[in-house]
């Protein structure tokens, strides 16, 4: 038996199933900075922190999970994303990125729901008027080591692994850690902010390496004066440290090692 040619005029969807939901879960983390209660001149205290919300309706109502929640059919999943975080936590103008798709059967119980995950390292000053709002009954900073720890819901611990190992690599592969540091700095702030991140991160050379203009093709530069003269700080130390600064040079790999 011939089967008839499927073409748009008798095509149905019927013989398939398609997912009950699409939701976005959005994972935002900031590095926070508090100063040091010590009359000695010091870096301030630098965690990492994600953005979690309490769920205010079932279900895992009363659980702390990420922020996100249902697409519809006129957004795409980007624009879902953005929604949901500024209704939840009014958090808003931050970019985010698609970085996975959740799949896991059971995952939801309110059926057969397919998440899609976006996740932002941003500056604190981007969540500095966060509240809650519609399904969220708080919304929350966490240190990451806490949250991880917690048990959230749905299956946001896998999500927020996922995510914490996205940001820790950017943060080797990119020059991200700009965004947590004045223009100009020294080396001490800069390696501070990328262990902040990535907590194993050691590197025996760093400065030679980071400063070697030849083989890190210009990353940062030294910072001078109308004068031409290097500029010198001493607001984390008693001795004055040298400033740099980051030039326009994108790197393509590793930056730091």
């Amino acid at each position: 038996m011939i089967m008839p040619t499927e073409d748009a005029s008798n095509y149905s969807a019927k013989p398939y199933r398609t997912p009950d939901g699409a939701p976005a879960d959005i994972v935002i983390f900031t590095i926070t900075s508090t100063p040091r209660s010590t009359a000695k001149r010091s870096l301030p205290t630098r965690d990492l922190e994600v953005l979690l919300i309490q769920r205010k309706k079932w279900p895992f109502e009363g659980q702390w999970a990420l922020p996100g929640g249902f697409s519809n059919d006129t957004e795409t999943l980007i624009e879902s994303a953005r929604r949901e975080l500024a209704e939840e936590t009014a958090v808003e103008d931050v970019h985010i990125e698609y970085f996975n798709a959740y799949s896991t059967p059971g995952r939801d119980p309110r059926g057969w729901i397919i998440s899609h995950a976006f996740l932002a390292l941003v500056h604190e000053r981007y969540l500095a008027n966060r509240k809650a709002d519609d399904d969220a009954a708080d919304v929350r900073l966490f240190k990451v080591e806490e949250a991880l720890g917690m048990d959230l819901a749905f299956d946001h611990n896998v999500i927020l692994r996922d995510a914490l190992e996205q940001i820790r690599h950017r943060m080797l592969t990119t020059t991200i850690a700009k965004e947590f540091l004045p223009e100009e700095f020294t080396i001490g702030e800069l390696y501070q902010v990328i262990q902040t991140v990535v907590p194993t991160f050691e590197e025996k050379n760093f400065i030679r390496k980071i400063t070697s203009t030849q083989s890190r093709k210009g990353l940062i530069e030294l910072a001078k004066d109308h004068r031409g003269e290097p500029q010198m700080s001493n607001r984390y130390s008693q001795r004055a440290a040298q400033l740099y600064r980051f030039t326009d040079y994108v790197p393509r790999l590793s930056i730091y090692s």
